[in-house]
C-alpha cells in the first residue's frame, strides 16, 4: 500500500471517519446521489450494475457512515483504466479524491497492472491537477469524447507507470 494516510482520527480507540469499502448494489442509490451532485452528465445506475456485474474494482468512500465518494477501475492485460473517480462536491478538496485514487492504483498494482490509464474532460482543471499530482502525464485526445452543453467535449488521455 502507498504511504500516503489520512489524518489520524482524535481520539486513540474512535473508528476511523474515513472508510474505504467495496461497492454493493445497495449503495447505488447512494452512489447515484454523489455522481448526480457531482456531474452535468453522470453515468447511470445500469452502467454502475454492469462494472459491479462483471467483476470491476468498484469502491465506495464513506465519512462518517455517509456515502460521499466512489471510483470505479478496471484491471487486466497488464493494463489499469480509471473509469470513474468521483467525490461529492461539498466533499471535495480534501484529499479524499487522492485518497481513493491512490487505493484504486494500489488495487491496480496488486493485480499486477504495470500502467494506468485514464481519460478527464480538458475543461476538468481541478481533476487534471490530481491526476498530474499523481504522476499522470498526457499521452493522448479522444476528440468530442464526453456530451457537453453545447455538442460534445475533448477528453485528454492521461496515464502513468505502476
Amino acid at each position: 500500500m502507498s504511504s500516503w494516510r489520512l489524518p489520524t482520527p482524535p481520539e486513540r480507540n474512535a473508528a476511523p471517519a474515513i472508510k474505504l469499502r467495496a461497492m454493493r448494489s445497495e449503495d447505488l442509490p447512494f452512489v447515484m446521489e454523489v455522481e448526480r451532485q457531482a456531474y452535468e452528465f453522470p453515468w447511470t445506475e445500469g452502467i454502475f450494475r454492469d462494472c459491479l456485474r462483471v467483476g470491476y474494482c468498484c469502491r465506495v468512500l464513506e465519512d462518517r457512515g455517509r456515502l460521499v465518494g466512489h471510483g470505479v477501475i478496471s484491471v487486466a492485460a497488464g493494463e489499469c483504466h480509471v473509469l470513474n473517480l468521483c467525490i461529492h462536491p461539498r466533499h471535495q478538496r480534501r484529499g479524499l479524491g487522492r485518497y481513493m485514487l491512490k487505493h484504486l492504483l494500489d488495487v491496480a498494482r496488486a493485480g499486477h497492472a504495470r500502467v494506468a490509464l485514464l481519460e478527464v474532460r480538458r475543461s476538468n482543471k481541478g481533476a487534471y491537477a490530481l491526476y498530474y499530482a499523481l504522476g499522470f502525464n498526457e499521452i493522448g485526445l479522444r476528440k468530442n469524447y464526453y456530451p457537453a452543453r453545447r455538442g460534445r467535449e475533448d477528453a485528454l488521455v492521461l496515464a502513468r507507470d505502476l
